[in-house]
């Protein structure tokens, strides 16, 4: 599984002696959101977007120093400096993955469930094997060169409900550099006994996970309350009680994915205004607050989550995997509800972003609308970074930012080949890499500034 432990000399030779290099492509970078909501209309803003046909991105000691025009950057660096070039390649921000589940890689492609069934019938019993760490560690070293190898640099992340698990995940994490936030699960009821925790042991264990690697180098924690069908009263109080004591972690949970779910969170919750209503009770709500798919919110809910600043994590594989629903993006953005996009392995079929991506032009196309190349790009990198309160460190290639990025080919396979031949303007290349664009499509991924994936090992 562990690829990554045969590069792991070299990847680190190369950190601690970094310097400046110039990377050469065409560069797409992301300075605010393209299609802003005006009067109810999404207008583009070209503004809001810098593209570089020939270009040059300048890295220095793992942070972004410039990029633009190449003529203009190389004119003023030394004769000397390193320049690698990617003719015919394509540079953007390294992509980012707002809701995951690694101990869920063996559970993707399982056949034939809805939501709570697929969770009884193969998600628990996977997810029962994490509590032996060495078992863990293979799963998430796989799991973080999967998605290295799809050009997600950062990525918000479920662990499982034992501590291990999550050690073994940040272990792996710290060893490539990564950007990644990750949580031990908090439940202890509706789920097989092997699964369940207590409040004070969830509240024990994240609060040592918390002091141990939260703000540790790259890693971050999130709080992480399954969802209110699996969290007593006493244990969402412990959840509370963890975003008071630690106001800087985030909170990731699940709402309104699946209908009977709704209708078994309506059952156990008589008290709620609605499934939102569950979590804000207990002061869940907030900036660094994720609720995973969001498919059926009513209006009250979408008020909610605007006045506190929480975001939706739009996670459309899964959500056609599993036959949950629809969600209607256009709907959040008129009630001013941030969101983000997300693969929801091992519910989502795909580790790409890019794959995600293309499901998400769909699904908005089954809704009646459109979802843009530029919006969707923007989406997977700043846009996501934004939702997470990282656009300082990640996301664009702002000056001083962290340089994590992908460098995608245009020519990766032989339909994209053909198709970007026959393209004639950026949204039309941007969306051909999008629809037929996968894994092969990334030539090499960057975390902090060293090469941490190339296509076929070259």
């Amino acid at each position: 599984f562990n690829s990554f432990s045969l590069v792991r000399p070299l990847v680190e030779f190369i950190m601690n002696t970094q310097s400046t290099t110039v990377y050469r492509a065409s560069i797409l970078n992301f300075q605010s959101d393209p299609y802003p909501i005006v009067d109810g209309e999404a207008v583009l803003d070209s503004s809001a977007y810098q593209f570089y046909q020939d270009g040059a991105l300048v890295i220095e000691d793992g942070k972004v120093q410039h990029v633009g025009e190449a003529h203009d950057v190389l004119s003023t660096l030394p004769s000397d400096v390193e320049i690698v070039e990617y003719k015919d390649h394509l540079i953007i921000p390294g992509m980012i993955d707002t809701h995951i589940h690694y101990p869920q890689v063996e559970v993707i492609a399982s056949y034939g469930e809805q939501l709570m069934d697929w969770l009884n019938n193969y998600t628990f019993p996977a997810e029962g094997q994490f509590e032996d760490k060495a078992y863990a560690s293979n799963i998430a070293n796989f799991f973080l060169d999967e998605l290295l190898k799809c050009g997600t640099t950062t990525a918000l992340v479920f662990g499982t409900v034992h501590k291990q698990s999550v050690e073994a995940f940040f272990e792996a994490s710290e060893q490539r550099n990564t950007r990644m936030i990750c949580g031990k699960v908090m439940m202890d009821r509706n789920a097989p006994d092997f699964l369940c925790d207590t409040p004070d042991a969830s509240y024990d264990d994240s609060k040592s996970l918390i002091d141990t690697w939260h703000n540790k180098g790259r890693q971050l924690y999130a709080v992480t309350p399954r969802f209110a069908i699996t969290s007593t009263h006493e244990q969402l109080q412990k959840a509370e009680q963890l975003l008071q004591e630690y106001p800087d972690v985030y909170m990731q949970t699940h709402i309104s994915e699946n209908k009977d779910e709704m209708a078994f969170v309506a059952e156990l919750f008589p008290q709620a205004k609605d499934y939102l209503d569950v979590y804000d009770q207990y002061n869940l709500l907030g900036k660094r607050s994720v609720f995973a798919h969001g498919i059926h919110l009513n209006k009250r809910e979408h008020q909610r989550l605007h006045e506190t600043g929480s975001s939706v994590s739009f996670c459309p594989t899964s959500n056609l995997f599993l036959g949950s629903g629809l969600l209607d993006i256009q709907e959040l953005e008129q009630n001013q509800v941030a969101y983000s996009i997300a693969t929801d392995v091992g519910g989502g079929t795909s580790f790409s972003m890019l794959q995600t991506l293309s499901e998400a032009y769909k699904v908005t196309q089954m809704k009646g609308n459109k979802l843009s190349p530029l919006k969707s790009l923007y989406l997977a990198t700043l846009g996501n970074a934004k939702t997470l309160q990282l656009e300082d460190k990640i996301g664009s290639f702002k000056t001083g930012n962290e340089a994590d990025f992908v460098v995608l080919d245009f020519n990766s396979t032989a339909i994209m080949s053909l198709k970007q031949s026959k393209c004639k303007t950026l949204a039309e290349k941007l969306f051909a890499m999008i629809i037929l664009g996968d894994d092969r499509a990334v030539e090499a991924t960057y975390v902090a500034g060293t090469c941490v994936h190339k296509r076929d090992g070259k």
